[in-house]
């Protein structure tokens, strides 16, 4: 299966409760760190419910 790589490039604070979830969900806990997941439509949606903390590295 193909995989997307997701960056955050925004600090999580100040964000409410459930998009820190998300990010946790994601594996995402620094600034500037990338994680790598299968391209399914459940990860696409936790990537476009933070799309404003994250990018999608190609």
């Amino acid at each position: 299966m193909a995989t997307i790589k997701i960056k955050q490039v925004r600090s999580r604070i100040k964000c409410p409760k459930d998009q820190k979830g998300t990010l946790d969900a994601l594996g995402l806990r620094k600034m500037n760190q990338i994680v790598e997941h299968e391209d399914n439509p459940s990860i696409r949606g936790m990537v476009e419910k933070v799309k404003h903390l994250v990018s999608v590295v190609e």
